[in-house]
């Protein structure tokens, strides 16, 4: 009786392994068919949309080193979840790019470049002589030149009273030169939104200002024939003038002839260049006493 409830109870025991073992290589079967499933289902179709619309972020990021190599195709690799993650908290709501891309490094510093060219100006006029005997100076030709030395403004002005001296052995200025040059108010207004912010590089400004009839602001003049350090060296303390200056200073000769304005404000920005530095801490230095004195007798008022 033992024996037989023992084969008996083994006899059970068998059936239900094998239908433990049948139920659990059905679960399994299911299960792999679950991990074959196409990439199509709901969460892996969201996530790899999600990883698509961040792809532009990631090309921005890489586009500082090496734009063509950043907009290739992409293949999704573990470091591209990488990429996913890092650019996350570039995104809003569902995914789309916050804001506009990033600068990279050598486009800002060509901006900046470009900017600084541009924020210092030089100017020249060339005059020809109105009134008796010529001894009046009237505006016949102005060039502003940015710190390169590229010509941003050069232009011919008509008269506007009879001329009674060219000067052309010293100005340069033929009667065809100016009978086609263009209106005086037309070049003034030019100059004015040209100059507008900028600092004004030139030599003896007083003259060219003058005679275009405009102001700029004092603190944004750098005059080379008023620039004390220099005139010390260059001329024992006296006025110097553009030919000497650019002479001792980049050791190039102008104004062997007639004079030319183009040339003569790039000697003018060439000579600010060499001394640019020196000259803005001379500034400062001076701004500083003028400050420091200002506020010394206010205080024993």
């Amino acid at each position: 009786m033992a024996a037989k409830m023992s084969s008996k109870s083994t006899t059970q025991r068998q059936k239900q392994f094998d239908e433990n073992r049948n139920k659990s290589g059905a679960n399994n079967n299911n299960h792999n068919k679950n991990n074959n499933k196409p990439a199509d289902s709901p969460r892996l179709q969201k996530s790899m949309e999600r990883l698509q619309v961040q792809q532009p972020n990631v090309n921005r990021r890489a586009a500082g080193s090496n734009w063509l190599a950043a907009t290739a195709p992409a293949t999704i690799t573990a470091s591209g979840s990488e990429n996913q993650r890092e650019q996350k908290p570039n995104t809003s709501g569902g995914g789309a790019p916050d804001g506009p891309p990033a600068m990279s490094k050598s486009a800002h510093r060509r901006l900046k470049k470009k900017a600084e060219r541009n924020r210092y100006l030089a100017m020249d006029c060339e005059m020809v002589g109105v009134g008796f005997n010529g001894n009046d100076d009237m505006l016949a030709r102005v060039s502003i030149v940015n710190r390169n030395g590229d010509v941003l403004l050069d232009k011919h002005v008509k008269p506007r009273q009879e001329v009674t001296d060219y000067r052309t052995s010293v100005s340069g200025i033929r009667p065809q030169d100016i009978a086609n040059g263009e209106d005086f108010a037309a070049v003034q207004d030019e100059v004015v939104k040209l100059l507008h912010g900028k600092i004004l590089v030139g030599h003896a400004l007083r003259n060219d200002l003058n005679v275009l009839n405009i102001k700029h602001p004092y603190e944004h003049i750098r005059d080379t024939s008023r620039y004390k350090p220099l005139s010390k060296v260059v001329s024992n303390g006296h006025t110097p003038s553009l030919k000497r200056l650019t002479l001792a200073v980049l050791g190039q000769e102008i104004q062997t002839g007639e004079h030319n304005s183009v040339e003569d404000a790039r000697a003018a920005m060439g000579i600010f260049n060499r001394i640019a530095d020196d000259w803005e801490k001379h500034l400062e230095k001076q701004q500083q006493q003028h400050q420091h004195h200002h506020h010394y007798h206010g205080h024993h008022k």
